[in-house]
């Protein structure tokens, strides 16, 4: 992995992958996409990471969109194959065992929406710019967008969204359901490490369990998502940590939660 494609840090169990190409606004080519899919790789293994916040470099931009100079040279077969590589790697940041948190310091269009929507969460600068434009460029969005979006924000949004290919503010985002939270731009990084801290600090085992029963209820029936979420709930009793919590709860202090 090239050391200037990410920037990586950890700090109290805190993982901040930032994609670095300022230059570029963060844009996405071929290399960024396999350097952030190892990224994702190590911290699902990497036992002392609790959760990952991503982000961009730079004043500008989260990631303003796929690198449209690669894209321009690529034929229908390696269209598809540059869209699947996208699509593998959001799937497994959405997959992550671990809370991800998209932390939109400024563009976040065409593939940087489709990045920071296969996060768990997304906290938005006020001064953010949102969006789909890809219909501008003669495209579609190639790495979830129409379908993320589509769960997100509904038919209608998703289609306004797509097929005009305006950006939105970031308040409109929140309007829409699309991100969590909007915050002044200069108060961004300290409340998305709020955040961070929170969920570090949650019990692993249950964050891990909340995050697989929204994944699998959000594609199958009611029926079997029910089910999944009350196999979910037993195996929990099988934790240190619910008996870490319950325990801490019954005699009034503060729980220790160790993914056990």
């Amino acid at each position: 992995m090239s050391p200037t494609i990410l920037q990586i840090d950890t700090c109290n169990g805190i993982r901040t992958v930032t994609i670095n190409r300022p230059d570029k606004l963060n844009a996405l080519n071929a290399a960024t996409l396999d350097a952030l899919d190892a990224a994702f790789a190590d911290a699902a293994a990497d036992h002392s990471v609790r959760v990952v916040v991503l982000t961009g470099a730079g004043p500008k931009a989260f990631v303003a969109g796929a690198d449209i100079a690669e894209m321009n040279r690529l034929s229908p077969v390696q269209g598809r194959d540059f869209s699947l590589r996208g699509t593998r790697m959001m799937r497994r940041v959405e997959k992550l065992n671990k809370p991800v948190i998209a932390m939109i310091n400024g563009f976040a269009l065409g593939g940087g929406l489709e990045l920071a929507m296969c996060c768990h969460l997304r906290i938005a600068a006020d001064s953010a710019k949102l969006g789909q434009p890809e219909i501008n460029l003669g495209l579609i969005p190639g790495f979830g967008g129409s379908q993320r979006l589509l769960r997100l924000c509904g038919r209608a949004a998703t289609l306004e969204l797509c097929l005009t290919g305006a950006p939105i503010s970031a308040e409109h985002a929140l309007q829409l359901g699309i991100v969590n939270r909007v915050v002044p731009a200069a108060e961004l990084e300290a409340e998305t490490t709020k955040l961070a801290t929170q969920l570090a600090n949650a019990a692993p085992l249950a964050l891990r369990g909340m995050i697989d029963c929204v994944n699998v209820g959000s594609e199958c029936g009611i029926e079997e998502g029910l089910e999944y979420e009350s196999a979910q709930f037993g195996l929990m009793f099988a934790t240190d940590d619910m008996r870490e919590g319950t325990g801490a709860f019954l005699e009034k202090r503060k729980p220790g939660f160790h993914g056990r």
